[in-house]
């Protein structure tokens, strides 16, 4: 029996935001206290992580029931500012890999170099055919996709973890 396992995760709150980081990251340490994350990293506070996903995106995780009252508290926040925010909860999809052959697992179906990848970096690729997003919670990895391809994703998965 394999040593990784894989689950879909249950509901998990996800806010998407557009705009100049600049403008957008005072609001998001205000309103979350997550501190601006570097290009491709990430910053955790308050069980929720702030993740640098473009040179103009940020993407919160955070309770799924939190996820409406955070996206009101950041527009709130922003004010005029010119700046998107939609809560994408229920679009996307995450899985959870645990255990010691995990990244290697994760390797077979993705052009990333784990062994380098610091441990608060987000890494957006392409798992097979679709597109995903890659990080870790302390041991184990955490992939996100679109809710539309999840049964592929979640085959995709299983299928690269050893028997």
């Amino acid at each position: 029996m394999s040593e990784v396992a894989v689950r879909a995760m249950g509901p998990v709150g996800m806010i998407t935001l557009r705009g100049a980081l600049e403008t957008l990251a005072p609001a998001v340490e205000a309103v979350t206290g997550c501190a601006q994350p570097a290009q491709r990293l990430s910053t955790e506070a308050n069980g929720r992580r702030a993740m640098w996903m473009s040179p103009d995106e940020l993407m919160l995780v955070c309770d799924h029931a939190e996820a409406p009252g955070l996206a009101s508290r950041l527009t709130d926040q922003l004010g005029d500012a010119f700046a998107t925010i939609a809560v994408v909860s229920d679009a996307r999809i995450v899985f959870e890999l645990t255990g010691p052959g995990s990244a290697s697992a994760l390797a077979s179906l993705m052009p990333v170099d784990f062994a380098r990848l610091d441990p608060s970096e987000v890494r957006r690729t392409r798992m097979a055919q679709i597109p995903a997003a890659i990080w870790r919670e302390g041991t184990a990895w955490r992939v996100m996709c679109f809710r539309s391809v999840a049964h592929y994703a979640e085959a995709l998965l299983r299928g690269a973890v050893p028997a």
